[in-house]
């Protein structure tokens, strides 16, 4: 999976949304839908085979019936090709009013951006405008990214909260991080780490180790304890960082006190209210679907109008919040 890829993954991969209503794929336009408008909007996902795009979907679908708008969800299944040819489909042809795109590779897409912005049909775009080409948000065009510096205070300051809090602010730490070219990990991690030494100054991270997914990192994290059995405090970067921590230490018999990640899906947030998991820094993607689809249809009433630069809504989760 390419870096873009990733990065879109988590960017809808946190849990369910609220808003499914409706199963994804072609609907019908809803009753007395305007004329006026091309009121048809394009959900192009990475792939239904992903639990959470398959949610996002089927959101997508639901909330934009309730605004009186068909939409017509793609499945390009994770091939940029694919995904080019089935855009050029209705946007080269004025099928669609209006596009909401999760690239898997943005820079195949940037020509048709363009053609997109000739033929006046509005698209909302994941990352930002570098990502295809471009200087800024223009006119019809959108973006929407993840906040990765805000993850990262987020979850440095809360993991100082705890050692302070239930280690007498001093504590050996595993750095859980993301692997090379997964988006958003240099800000991310840098922002976790001068946030930790700036809430807990007590902290030392002993050992740093790279997370792909779980059960890797469970085996990381094992490695790491036989050299470090004092540790109980892990920075995570992710849900998978925060999973295999736990189980590594409860494979090892030992006491995994303060674990702080970025993420959120449904078991994570389980084990936050169990207290075993002491902060989640949570995507709120169920605001974040609505501004999404309501920044687009804006668009779609003025595609002239420049677009904006949106961030994905975030909230950290603790016991008892």
């Amino acid at each position: 999976m390419t870096p873009a890829q990733r990065s879109a993954v988590a960017f809808v991969a946190a849990g369910c949304l609220t808003f499914v209503t409706a199963c994804s794929g072609d609907t019908q336009p809803a009753t007395g839908a305007s004329s006026s408008v091309n009121k048809t909007v394009v959900f192009s996902p990475l792939a239904l085979k992903i639990p959470a795009m398959k949610g996002l979907s089927e959101g997508v679908t639901g909330y934009g019936r309730s605004k009186g708008y068909e939409v017509i969800v793609q499945d390009p299944n994770q091939d940029p090709q694919k995904q080019l040819t089935q855009l050029q489909s209705v946007i080269e042809t004025g099928r669609a009013g209006g596009a909401w795109v999760i690239a898997n590779q943005p820079s195949s897409l940037s020509a048709l951006v363009k053609t997109a912005q000739d033929k006046k049909i509005p698209m909302i775009l994941n990352g930002v405008p570098s990502d295809y080409g471009l200087a800024a948000p223009e006119a019809g065009l959108s973006f929407s990214t993840i906040d990765y510096k805000a993850q990262g205070t987020a979850i440095g300051q809360e993991l100082g909260n705890c050692i302070n809090e239930k280690l007498g602010g001093k504590a050996e730490v595993f750095d859980v991080n993301n692997a090379a070219g997964v988006a958003g990990k240099e800000e991310l991690e840098s922002a976790a780490k001068q946030a930790l030494k700036a809430t807990a100054p007590g902290a030392t991270i002993v050992q740093t180790v790279t997370t792909t997914d779980r059960a890797a990192t469970q085996t990381g994290v094992s490695g790491a304890l036989q050299g470090h059995p004092n540790v109980k405090a892990v920075l995570g970067a992710n849900d998978e960082s925060a999973l295999g921590s736990l189980g590594a230490f409860d494979a090892a018999g030992k006491q995994l006190t303060c674990l702080t990640e970025a993420g959120g899906n449904d078991e994570v947030l389980g084990l936050v209210k169990e207290g075993k998991i002491y902060a989640s820094v949570v995507l709120q993607f169920d605001a974040d679907m609505a501004q999404s689809f309501d920044t687009l249809t804006k668009m779609m009433g003025d595609p002239s109008a420049v677009g904006v630069q949106l961030t994905v809504p975030q909230k950290v989760e603790k016991a008892g919040s």
